[in-house]
């Protein structure tokens, strides 16, 4: 399958990495050290050198209890990093936005995808979609990053979250967004306990069985911090090992801060997936 990003082609007939380019002051594990243009700029040649499929450029932090911007902030923020990116680099980008104003506008500038993670639920991003008419990653979250981990409650997560992607895919067909434009992400630590997050990881085949791409988010995550007691600094080996068990249950796009180590991980998972022989 490949996925036309606004004429740059993503070829998930393997495995992607999304490399993380937050335009930031706030996000958890990288916040300020890529708000200016030409530092973002000089991130997003890495992380290509790097072997990334995609970046995706997100103007406001989705952390726990972070702090709501304005659309124009949000605008000001990854528009310019979007065209610099988009006049210098052959590669497709997505905006990780829920604003429809913010989708509309980094579509314009160059975007390919719109990464969402409220799932076009906020008023008017179901439309700005369909009229951008790109691939759109769903993500299930409960709650909003101000309220989301105060006492998640699920009957049974892997249900809940299957039933909740599935409805939003329906949705955004019975409007007019083909379903080879949708991309499904579990959420990983958006509303969940750290049993819930694990819980989807050993499940995350039953996701995969939609027969939708699948998006899995876990580069340096709280969930990995929950589980080992190890500061965001300390969380390459264990986001690698959730990388490749993503992508051996069938995951097509690792999101990650570091690139690199990623690539070489999954592709590895993938060389010995497909590798053919006497068994």
């Amino acid at each position: 399958m490949i996925l036309n990003c606004a004429g740059k082609p993503l070829d998930l007939t393997h495995p992607q990495v999304m490399g993380i380019l937050n335009v930031t002051p706030d996000s958890f594990s990288d916040g300020g050290e890529f708000v200016a243009t030409d530092a973002a700029l000089a991130q997003a040649r890495k992380m290509v050198a790097d072997g990334a499929g995609i970046i995706d450029v997100g103007g406001e932090s989705t952390r726990p209890g972070a702090v709501l911007v304005s659309v124009e902030e949000e605008i000001a923020r990854v528009v310019p990093v979007i065209q610099a990116i988009r006049s210098e680099l052959d590669i497709p980008i997505s905006i990780d936005t829920s604003k429809p104003g913010v989708m509309r506008a980094a579509i314009k500038a160059g975007a390919g995808l719109i990464n969402d993670v409220c799932a076009l639920q906020v008023e008017g991003a179901m439309q700005a979609a369909v009229d951008c008419n790109v691939p759109v990653c769903l993500m299930h979250s409960q709650g909003n990053p101000q309220t989301m981990q105060n006492n998640p409650q699920y009957d049974d997560v892997v249900t809940d979250v299957i039933a909740f992607l599935l409805e939003r895919a329906i949705a955004c067909e019975q409007v007019g967004i083909a379903r080879d434009l949708l991309i499904l992400d579990p959420g990983f630590g958006f509303g969940k306990r750290a049993t819930h997050n694990l819980l989807l990881m050993k499940h995350l085949s039953k996701l995969i069985e939609l027969g939708l791409p699948v998006l899995v988010g876990v580069s340096r995550k709280s969930m990995i911090g929950n589980s080992l007691k190890v500061s965001v600094e300390e969380r390459l080996a264990a986001s690698l090992s959730l990388a490749a068990i993503s992508v051996w249950q069938g995951a097509k796009i690792i999101r990650s801060h570091d690139v690199l180590e990623t690539v070489q991980a999954i592709m590895m998972c993938d060389h010995v997936m497909k590798v053919k022989g006497i068994e």
